[in-house]
């Protein structure tokens, strides 16, 4: 299987074995040549310094008969570890350090055209061709002409090494190299699995992630705070998309658990009713009354309906920022309340209202507020006796604007205080008053308020209960 692990494994070796063959041409080429160019400096101070020498004798026969200029000859030879021919004017090899008594090099001969060169030249000269003719094998040699006090050219003198020895320099260098190479590579193979599996993990963490996202596990995550950039880029994204993806699916399972909990009832009544028309059990004179209250279970059902997509849009978009507008929060109560006039009336309430005398003006979604007022007035009749009070008050605190639904009657339960708020939770009290509630209608007020980052709740005591929300002022 071709992995990202194995791909950037080979890859990596690859460069890295490019770059060591290249980098040891580039060393062998260099080296080689600044090598040859150490050794023809060596091999040229020795023939200045041999053709000073000779400058003392008269002819190549007085050093030749100098045991001194000999032994001095043989030790410049040692000293520098190169071989050293001393030849006549004419090119006949007469002496060589590497035999003073007799050599098979002496007697041979230089050619004519390479002693006027070398003659006419006033330092040493290269002699590879020459001098590699000369021994029989390939060596790096120079050559310089000796000459006496009065100017006249004495010998000439041939300095040089075999080229195995240079090769065998620049061989040991390319030994070191190539070990120091090798080495390098070993440690490279060790260390680069290691290296990186620990660069692919996390994208093998992800892949497993997905996987169980993929069978509906839609709470696991990737850790974060890698070292590396991109790949914390990565898993930050990929932990939003499984962010996003459970919350999605959170708001899915709601809406069906919404759907499924609250709509078997009616389903079942309808039914009930329906199946006892068809097959006789309720009589004709009452079918009517039964369809009335079909009807009725009808239209709850529209308004469960219609109530659940309202809330799962909110939750899932929450409010647009071109939804929101400045508007007179106190007059939207006004109108509010004016919608319940014919039940205030039918329930002698006593209504206490309390804002500013000259409004309060908010920043929010006109429609979303509206609905939160009418919901609360509308559970604030519903809940209250006959005669009871009703209230409604708008203050400024701040920058914000602290609006207080309340009405007399009988408190909520402290242990019911916390759940008022849940989708279809009803207290028992109003389970038998509230036939057409739907128990969404005080889920739908706090999540209206809370998408537009503000807060509400509720107290109950003393005979009377209030809900209390808060709305952004206009800035």
């Amino acid at each position: 299987m071709n992995t990202t692990f194995r791909r950037q494994l080979t890859l990596m070796l690859c460069i890295l074995l490019a770059a060591t063959i290249l980098l040891g041409v580039s060393f062998w080429f260099i080296f080689d040549r600044y090598a040859a160019r150490k050794q023809e400096a060596s091999l040229q101070s020795t023939a200045n310094s041999l053709a000073a020498l000779t400058q003392l004798y008269s002819s190549p026969l007085s050093m030749y008969q100098d045991w001194d200029f000999l032994i001095n000859l043989s030790l410049a030879s040692a000293a520098s570890e190169n071989d050293i021919l001393i030849c006549a004017t004419d090119g006949t090899a007469i002496l060589c350090a590497e035999d003073i008594q007799g050599c098979e090099h002496v007697g041979k001969q230089l050619g004519n055209v390479t002693v006027e060169e070398i003659l006419s030249r006033s330092g040493p000269i290269n002699l590879d061709e020459e001098a590699s003719a000369l021994y029989g094998e390939r060596r790096l040699a120079v050559a310089t002409a000796a000459y006496s006090a009065s100017g006249d050219a004495i010998c000439i003198v041939i300095v040089s090494v075999e080229h195995t020895e240079l090769s065998s320099l620049t061989g040991g260098a390319l030994k070191i190299f190539a070990l120091a190479a090798l080495t390098v590579l070993f440690i490279v193979l060790l260390a680069m699995p290691s290296l990186t599996r620990r660069e692919t993990k996390p994208i093998k963490d992800m892949a497993a992630a997905a996987r169980q996202i993929a069978h509906g596990n839609l709470s696991v995550r990737v850790p974060t705070g890698y070292q590396n950039e991109e790949i914390e880029e990565l898993a930050v994204a990929f932990n939003n998309m499984a962010d996003s993806v459970q919350h999605s699916e959170t708001i899915r399972q709601e809406f069906v658990a919404n759907v499924s909990h609250e709509l078997k009832t009616p389903m079942t009544t309808i039914a009930g009713y329906l199946d006892g028309m068809l097959d006789g059990t309720i009589p004709p004179e009452k079918q009517r009354s039964y369809m009335d209250l079909v009807s009725t279970e009808v239209r709850r059902l529209s308004r469960l309906v219609r109530n659940m997509l309202d809330v799962a849009r909110l939750k899932d978009q929450g409010i647009p920022p071109e939804k929101l507008s400045d508007f007179d929060i106190c007059e939207e109560a006004s109108q509010a309340l004016l919608s319940f006039e014919q039940r205030i009336n039918q329930k002698h309430l006593n209504v206490e209202i309390d804002m500013p005398e000259f409004g309060l003006t908010v920043h929010a979604f006109a429609d979303a507020v509206t609905q939160v007022l009418y919901n609360l007035l509308d559970n604030a009749v519903k809940f209250i006796n006959d005669g009871g009070t009703l209230s409604i008050r708008v203050v400024q605190q701040g920058a914000k604007a602290v609006v207080s639904v309340g009405n007399t009657g009988p408190t909520i339960a402290p242990e019911e205080l916390s759940l008022i708020f849940d989708r279809f939770h009803k207290t028992d009290k109003s389970r038998s008053t509230d036939r057409d509630g739907v128990g969404l209608g005080l889920y739908i007020v706090k999540t209206i308020v809370l998408a537009h980052g503000e807060d509400i709740y509720v107290t109950s005591q003393d005979g009377k209960t209030e809900f209390t929300f808060t709305m952004p002022l206009k800035k």
